[in-house]
């Protein structure tokens, strides 16, 4: 069943058949006093709810009609019938003009009110049924579409989604998603509200060594996510202390997880260095500053960062994988963009969630494979040297 709605999904263009469905989801979750199974929450992931999507229609839309050239009009026709022909194209290419138009707006209507359900629903659960089961799949859904969630939701949902992590009721996965959704309703129409949502930061941040290479691997996608809306996305918010925190955290973290998130890491590291040119203090160790760094403190902007280097770098060069050596190097160097340490473009062009899942070891296999290591040789004795040894001890 979920598959099936998965596919009208799909190939629903407009939205009538989307709109529909979500109002049945809608009405058997309320009648059921929200007792359903998440896989019927978490179909909803699949709408195609873009702005991307209603302008590659209405280009669909103007392409259909395919008018004669003036080579076509001059072979063809007469001098009158090509002055009757132009005026007929102008008037046709109005209309279609319109019809676009009223389709785009139609669509949009569309849309509006499929999502304004979808919120209306997650909301009722978040306050609630805050310990249901549904829970890990309302938050997956909002931090998808929480970009395009109305300005007057704004204040209640980050009032919910900070009780939620406070609460200390959620799985790690959960917080990620509360972490993500914020960052991603202030992204979207939020961007021009003056907020700082400073908990938010001191969670991911105290958080982050909750990955480890015994972990799931999947949860470190999620943090890149959040890393690229939190701090490249809002570069004018952060501050240059809170900037150092995560990159020195990150390089530590980076010695700690399997090799494609260590280099999707690296990546993000490197972004950071870019957007954040002051931060490259931490590839100095002359560098001094007023107190000592406190790895141990959950606050980024008051653990001092500013008095520590990256020597995690120095380790990550002598890594198994061939790809994190290379990015440890360049990011020792400066993260330089032309160079013999600069990166190529097979791996500078691709953004740090691109190297993590084209890097991914689920195939049991590495990604270049893994040089084998070469086991040291025992030292071998001459016999002469043990005759030695001999008349020593007796001597």
């Amino acid at each position: 069943c979920c598959e099936a709605v998965k596919k009208l999904f799909k190939q629903d263009k407009v939205g009538h058949a989307a709109l529909c469905i979500v109002k049945v989801i809608s009405g058997i979750v309320k009648s059921r006093n929200y007792d359903v199974r998440p896989e019927m929450l978490q179909v909803l992931l699949h709408l195609r709810i873009k702005e991307v999507e209603v302008k590659r229609d209405t280009e669909n839309i103007t392409a259909k009609k395919k008018f004669m050239t003036y080579k076509e009009k001059k072979k063809n026709l007469s001098r009158m019938q090509r002055k009757w022909k132009k005026a007929e194209e102008k008037l046709e290419r109005e209309l279609l003009e319109a019809e676009a138009s009223e389709n785009k707006e139609k669509k949009l209507k569309l849309h509006t009110e499929t999502l304004n359900i979808v919120f209306l629903t997650y909301f009722r659960i978040l306050k609630r049924a805050q310990k249901s089961v549904l829970l890990p799949a309302v938050l997956e859904v909002l931090a998808k579409f929480a970009h395009l969630i109305n300005v007057e939701f704004f204040d209640d949902l980050l009032a919910v989604l900070h009780t939620l992590i406070a609460s200390g009721d959620l799985s790690y996965r959960e917080s990620l998603h509360c972490v993500q959704t914020a960052f991603n309703i202030l992204s979207g129409q939020g961007d021009v509200l003056n907020i700082d949502p400073l908990q938010f930061y001191n969670h991911l941040y105290k958080t982050l060594f909750g990955l480890h290479a015994g972990a799931t691997n999947d949860d470190v996608l999620i943090v890149l996510h959040c890393l690229d809306v939190m701090l490249t996305k809002r570069r004018k918010q952060v501050s240059q202390q809170r900037a150092l925190a995560f990159i020195k955290r990150l390089s530590t973290l980076a010695l700690h997880v399997l090799p494609n998130s260590s280099i999707g890491i690296l990546s993000t590291n490197r972004t950071l260095l870019h957007t954040f040119p002051r931060t490259d203090i931490l590839l100095d160790n002359e560098t001094q500053g007023s107190g000592i760094y406190l790895p141990e403190m959950d606050e980024p902007e008051f653990c001092n960062a500013q008095n520590t280097a990256l020597w995690e770098l120095h380790n990550l060069q002598r890594h198994y994988h061939p790809v994190v050596k290379t990015f440890a190097a360049h990011l020792c160097a400066g993260a330089p963009a032309e160079g013999s340490e600069a990166l190529g473009h097979e791996l500078g062009r691709r953004s740090a969630v691109e190297l993590f899942e084209d890097y991914s070891t689920k195939g049991m296999t590495f990604n270049p494979p893994v040089a084998p290591s070469t086991p040291k040789k025992k030292a071998t004795y001459v016999e002469k040297d043990l005759y030695l040894n001999e008349d020593r001890k007796s001597t």
